[in-house]
């Protein structure tokens, strides 16, 4: 049997996790199920795009990212529609399309989910020309996700920090929503366009979301008095956001946002400044990822629990000095 290439794209700064030692983990691991492992590291924005698409020039047989949500983006930015697989270690804060995908925060499971072989064709959105593969979102989630981006301090707890300080005075946006020929207004706390369920440190912002249906799931949080609002981040928490009164949910293969202001989005966590009018769509089969499971529905509570007591087991195992090659 012929001996399949893999290019490894590690983003050295994402996330709260070291880095030292990966790329020799990975060589390592994946040598030993016949996978020859090339690795390259990014030094600046973009340069995922770029050394993915020079993969797929080179003719490897997958492109694998070692980062955050950002990194993933930019190498899944390269690869679609190609037919080169996509793995995923997730590094990252957040890691909300492996999470979705049931991918493990671990290094050592990651590689085993990419060693087994198994692939889903999954679908990703367009939004004003730039692909999302997990959630774009305006609004109060927007503008956490830029003062978070300025943080000089990663992790959830700067996350929740910031998240309190902007609830404070947060003042929500105007939206005119058209969708499967309905048109809504209204004055928003956020809005969420969704390929996956969660943005991410199991938030599930859209728990029915699926990642194979060919739609977008579309979550509006409207707007209540501090106390109600609020509670939503309970319920955000829990995988329970969608039974909660202040949101309203859809489905749609694309849709168009026209808001009062222009101002702070995010594209998979990534902040970044667009216009009032926002135009969205979804690319169904798109991307052939490595993943164990395409979609698994959220059960409210006990699938957040269960995550988070995965990464504590994971955590560990590392911490008691498990490494990747026992």
């Amino acid at each position: 049997m012929a001996e399949r290439r893999a290019l490894l794209i590690v983003n050295p700064i994402s996330g709260t996790s070291r880095k030292e030692g990966l790329e020799e983990k990975v060589v390592s691991h994946l040598g030993r199920h016949g996978i020859e492992v090339t690795p390259r590291r990014t030094t600046c924005a973009g340069d995922a795009t770029r050394l993915a698409r020079e993969g797929v020039d080179e003719g490897f047989d997958m492109v694998i990212a070692a980062g955050g949500d950002g990194t993933v983006n930019e190498t899944a930015n390269a690869l679609c529609d190609t037919g080169t697989a996509f793995g995923i270690i997730p590094c990252g804060s957040g890691n909300g399309l492996a999470r979705h995908l049931g991918i493990p925060v671990d290094i050592r499971a990651a590689l085993e989910i990419i060693a087994e072989g198994r692939t889903e064709l999954c679908d990703h959105g367009v939004v004003n020309g730039l692909n999302f593969f997990c959630t774009f979102g305006m609004g109060f989630d927007a503008t956490v996700s830029h003062k978070f981006a300025e943080s000089k301090h990663r992790g959830k707890l700067t996350y929740i920090s910031n998240t309190f300080r902007e609830y404070i005075s947060y003042k929500p946006d105007e939206y005119v929503i058209t969708a499967n020929g309905r048109v809504i207004t209204d004055r928003a706390f956020v809005v969420a366009v969704c390929n996956a369920s969660q943005y991410g440190n199991n938030a599930y912002i859209a728990p029915q979301a699926s990642i194979t249906d060919g739609l977008l799931d579309v979550t509006i949080i409207h707007y209540g008095n501090l106390l109600s609002t609020a509670l939503v981040g309970l319920d955000l928490m829990s995988g329970s956001i969608d039974h909660n009164m202040l949101i309203h949910t859809f489905r749609a293969r694309s849709l168009s946002i026209e808001r009062k202001n222009s101002g702070a989005v995010h594209v998979d966590g990534e902040p970044m400044e667009m216009g009032t009018s926002l135009s969205i769509e979804c690319k169904p089969s798109s991307l052939r990822i490595f993943t164990p499971r395409a979609d698994t529905p959220i059960r409210p509570l006990l699938t957040p629990i269960m995550s988070m007591m995965n990464d504590i087991g994971y955590t560990l195992r590392n911490v008691f000095g498990k490494n990747l090659d026992k």
